[in-house]
């Protein structure tokens, strides 16, 4: 597929960019060469490679899952407005 100004005016349109002439001149070229790249990678026999997510091969750290309240209760309940035996009191809501 060639890229002419054209094309690149009607791109640039659908973006809603404003280019000039100039650039829409220059940019031909420059998409053209990506279009061209992009034809050579869909050349590339890639029949027995894997999908990745990244170039890394990247390991989560896991640490146990602990259970434990926090040991912080008691500066909880200081900044509670209303509390009773170490919980939250709040009105009771009746419809």
């Amino acid at each position: 597929m060639s890229v002419d100004t054209q094309t690149v005016n009607k791109i640039a349109r659908l973006a809603r960019i404003a280019i000039s002439e100039e650039e829409a001149s220059r940019l031909a070229p420059e998409l053209d060469n990506i279009l061209g790249w992009i034809e050579q990678l869909g050349e590339v026999d890639t029949a027995g490679v894997e999908p990745m997510t990244a170039v890394i091969a990247n390991t989560l750290r896991l640490r146990d899952d602990v259970v434990d309240d926090g040991g912080v209760r008691e500066q909880l309940m200081a900044n509670a407005p209303q509390a009773e035996h170490g919980f939250f009191t709040v009105p009771k809501v009746i419809e």
